[in-house]
């Protein structure tokens, strides 16, 4: 509520109520620009199902567009469309998955269903491993927690937008909008309690879906020993899906435990 105040107050101040001696100041405001700013700031509080869905295709294809997507004939192409072959939705939500021949080690999903791999990421994990991520990301869009961060993106830009619009550059904030909502999707970070979330989703989704779940307690203990070495993208990736160790260790024993009281076998290493 004090952010819906604040936000009420700000544009209440810059649409309306404005004192003569404020006429100097509106001689370098756009004025409209500014409106428009100021609507989205409030637009972006209750933002319908279909306004989400217009900005995240947008925000997708922006993305898809800057980042390398190699061809079907590539190894990496190949090698996700087998691991995600019957993977089709979730939650009805439908799924595609795309590769980013980039080197850095991420991966994320958006509220769309749309999940991107990088290749640095499929580089060092085996089939298994790399499955437990997606499984991971995945829980993040069946539980609507990749929407609820783009909303928060959005919110956070119409902000900087109705600011900047009382300046020559506002402009210059507008165009790059995509280019930022399209990163803030890629460094995304979720609570203790939504990676949780993501993390029990995953499990049931790869083992209702005939994967072996194991690959995701796999795939963090591979993070986990490759925490510290060298290389930034590998650290970036793990801060991301880590907030701290104790936390890390109790989500591996969880899905460990789970595991083992399924039954399920641990695929040799």
């Amino acid at each position: 509520m004090k952010k819906i105040f604040i936000a009420i107050m700000l544009m209440t101040a810059l649409i309306g109520g404005i004192q003569p001696s404020s006429a100097q100041f509106l001689k370098k405001v756009n004025v409209n620009k500014l409106k428009d700013a100021a609507k989205s700031a409030a637009s972006a509080l209750t933002l319908t199902d279909a306004q989400m869905a217009e900005y995240v295709k947008e925000s997708v294809e922006e993305m898809d567009r800057i980042n390398h997507v190699p061809g079907e004939d590539s190894p990496y192409t190949q090698r996700l469309n087998r691991l995600t072959e019957g993977l089709t939705d979730v939650d009805g939500i439908p799924l595609n998955f795309k590769v980013y021949e980039v080197v850095d080690v991420n991966a994320f999903a958006c509220p769309d269903g749309s999940v991107r791999v990088f290749a640095g990421l499929m580089d060092i994990m085996n089939d298994d491993e790399l499955l437990g991520i997606i499984g991971h990301e995945v829980g993040h869009v069946a539980k609507r927690h990749s929407k609820e961060s783009f909303k928060q993106a959005l919110y956070s830009d119409a902000l900087k937008n109705t600011i900047a619009a009382a300046s020559e550059t506002a402009g210059k904030l507008s165009q790059s909008t995509l280019s930022q909502l399209g990163e803030k999707m890629i460094n995304a970070r979720y609570s203790q309690k939504h990676e949780y979330e993501a993390d029990e989703y995953g499990y049931e989704f790869l083992k209702s879906h005939g994967r072996n779940p194991w690959g995701m307690v796999d795939s963090f203990d591979k993070l986990l020993e490759m925490e510290g070495a060298e290389g930034a993208q590998t650290a970036n990736y793990f801060q991301k899906m880590f907030a701290s160790h104790p936390e890390t260790q109790k989500r591996i024993d969880r899905l460990t435990k789970r595991a083992e009281k399924d039954g399920i076998a641990r695929p040799a290493k």
